[in-house]
């Protein structure tokens, strides 16, 4: 089973090969020709470094590329009184007593600095389907857990912000 996806996902690693190919590999063939040009390359350090982008490019696009092909896709829509993918969701931590905001993205779009928490984080599985007032369970580890109350869930479907995380 590959990496569970959206259609947006998709369409945005679709986007991003798409530039990789077209603008990114177009400027590193240069970098590499240009850095060729100056002589001996065995002492070349722009040579080399040129060539090390040119391969991280190359190694980016085939990791996209296999990450669509491998890809399970998701249905990303939910009743508008459930959390589901792409909603922000207020949430009340009981062991802390304090309201924090996450917005539940798959795992390629998480970024839990951001407030991007993944479906497949301990928070993300128990909010998912979950409606207002609920009060969830958040299983961490084998000895460790914690409860939350879902406060207020807003549709926040395909912001532009939203971006495929390097690996």
């Amino acid at each position: 089973m590959g990496t569970e996806l959206t259609k947006q996902d998709i369409e945005k690693i679709k986007e991003e090969i798409e530039y990789r190919k077209l603008v990114v590999r177009k400027a590193a063939l240069e970098a590499v020709k240009e850095a060729r040009s100056h002589g001996d390359l065995s002492e070349n350090f722009e040579y080399h470094a040129a060539k090390k982008d040119k391969n991280r490019n190359e190694s980016r696009i085939r990791y996209l590329e296999r990450m669509i092909k491998n890809a399970t896709i998701i249905d990303d829509s939910s009743k508008d009184d459930e959390v589901g993918i792409n909603n922000t969701v207020d949430v009340y931590m009981e062991e802390d007593d304090e309201i924090e905001t996450y917005r539940i993205m798959t795992s390629i779009r998480g970024n839990s600095m951001a407030g991007k928490i993944s479906i497949e984080s301990p928070l993300g599985k128990a909010l998912l389907g979950r409606k207002v007032g609920d009060r969830v369970y958040v299983q961490v580890n084998d000895s460790y857990g914690y409860y939350v109350v879902v406060k207020a869930i807003k549709n926040t479907e395909g912001s532009a912000d939203d971006e495929i995380r390097s690996f």
